[in-house]
Order: C-alpha cells, then sequence, then structure tokens
C-alpha cells in the first residue's frame, strides 16, 4: 500500500467528510502527517495484535479471537468525525496531531474475542484484568438486560437503542518505551453474528432506512433470546453431567457391595 496520503482518493471514498473538514477548519496537512506517520507503524501494529490474540487464546473460556489493526483510511475518517467531540472536550483551539493521535484514537489495535455461553464471560474478564492494566471497561447491553452480573464500579454501562451488546476493555502495555493502547472486545457467538450484520447494514446506508431498523431489532431480541436459550441448554447438560456421574458413582458402590457380600457368603 502507498504510504502517501491522497486527499482525492480519501474524499471520493468518504465524500461527507469533506463538509466536517470545512466546518471545523481542520488541518488536511496533519490528517497527510498522521496518514504516513501511522502507515510507519502499521507492520508494530499489526505484530502486536496478533501477540495480544495469541494470549487470549490461552484462555480455555475462549472460543476464537480476531485481531486486526485500523484501516488507514477509517483512522483519518474518525479523526475527522472525532475532532467536534475533541473540541467540545479539549477546546476550540484543539487539532489532531501526529503527537497526540495514538492517545486519542484507542481503538488503533482491535482484538475480537467470542465465547458460546454468556456466563463465560466471568472468566474472560478476571483474565484479562489480571493480564493487562485495564484502563476503562465498557458493557454495552440493551434495555431491559440483565445487567447484575456487571454490578462493579469499574464497569460503565451504556444502554444502546441498536441492541448492540459487547464488553470493551481498553488496556495498555508496553512491548517497547511508548505506551500503545489496544481495545478488547468480549462478545457472545451470538452478538457476534448480529453485530456483523448491523455492522454491514448500518455502513451500506447513509441512513439506515425504518424497515431495517425495525427488523434489526426484532433479530436482536432473537438473538438475545438464543443466548439465553444457549445457557438454559449448557446448564442443564452440566446438571444432567452430574447425575450421570452420581448414578455411575452408585452403581459402582452397589456392585462393589454385592461383591463383597457374595465373598463373605462363599467363604463362610
Amino acid at each position: 500500500m502507498d504510504k502517501k496520503f491522497s486527499m482525492h482518493g480519501f474524499l471520493s471514498k468518504y465524500p461527507r467528510t469533506e463538509e466536517t473538514i470545512l466546518k471545523h477548519n481542520i488541518n488536511v496537512d496533519n490528517l497527510k502527517e498522521i496518514y504516513e506517520d501511522y502507515m510507519e507503524y502499521k507492520n508494530s501494529y499489526e505484530s502486536q495484535a496478533e501477540f495480544i490474540a495469541n494470549i487470549l487464546r490461552s484462555e480455555n473460556m475462549v472460543h476464537s479471537v480476531k485481531s486486526r489493526i485500523k484501516d488507514p483510511d477509517r483512522l483519518i475518517e474518525k479523526i475527522i468525525r472525532k475532532t467536534e467531540d475533541r473540541k467540545s472536550k479539549y477546546g476550540s483551539d484543539f487539532e489532531f496531531t501526529v503527537e497526540n493521535y495514538k492517545n486519542e484514537i484507542n481503538d488503533l489495535i482491535g482484538i475480537r474475542v467470542i465465547h458460546i455461553f454468556k456466563d463465560q464471560w466471568q472468566g474472560i474478564h478476571e483474565f484479562i484484568s489480571k493480564t493487562w492494566n485495564v484502563i476503562e471497561i465498557t458493557a454495552n447491553v440493551r434495555d431491559g438486560d440483565n445487567i447484575e452480573v456487571f454490578d462493579d464500579p469499574s464497569i460503565e454501562v451504556r444502554s444502546k437503542a441498536s441492541g448492540y451488546r459487547s464488553v470493551h476493555y481498553l488496556v495498555e502495555f508496553y512491548p517497547t518505551n511508548q505506551k500503545v493502547i489496544a481495545e478488547i472486545q468480549v462478545r457472545t457467538i451470538f452478538e457476534e453474528g448480529y453485530g456483523e450484520i448491523d455492522h454491514r447494514l448500518r455502513y451500506s446506508h447513509n441512513e439506515i432506512p425504518e424497515i431495517l431498523k425495525s427488523n434489526l431489532l426484532l433479530f436482536n431480541r432473537i438473538v438475545g433470546s438464543a443466548d439465553e436459550m444457549a445457557s438454559l441448554i449448557n446448564n442443564l447438560s452440566k446438571e444432567w453431567g452430574e447425575k450421570e456421574t452420581n448414578y455411575k458413582k452408585i452403581i459402582e458402590k452397589q456392585k462393589a457391595e454385592i461383591y463383597k457380600l457374595k465373598n463373605n457368603k462363599i467363604q463362610n
């Protein structure tokens, strides 16, 4: 990939960003410098993302792990989109630069952790918390979800109108003398399916049509029910397994008693 930033090429992909650039007087030279700086670190970030992913794969509650680094054009689009928010936070003089973008954009490295059953989240949560320095945890839920499991002052619970569910962690580590922040997303296999479909539909429309929005919310309810059903089936399986084990122990004990009685009878 070419390491040079083309404003013309970028605007052809993200034409709506031009209005935001003009509105907030964004310095295009800064965007070019950030793009080219990020391209210099790209290979390093890819190695770090895979390193984190491999550590997470060692946790037995984890079903699968995906790693990625942010697409360079999407990085620039996000910087443009987030400029208004940062100006509100830091003041009207704020601008994204090579010096500050790595601290302000926290998903340059993204890891997605998939687990099968909802109750496996607790084990994964404890694994992440003891492995890295966690600087932020956000639990995205839907109105009506049971949030007792997130009853922890370190976890911020956010209700998403879209029905998006996922727990996000920002973790920091030092592969060199420079701090790196990565985002780890943890979700069930059903939440992953919904998230992928929702993301694809929302990015393919400037404004999502009402008929799609209503059907996505219906689909989200089905996904939530599927998660609950999977957990129920898993718990029933565990209970049945425990009963089978107990029955086998009882039968083995009975066999031992019968054998003992037979031996005593022969001896007598």
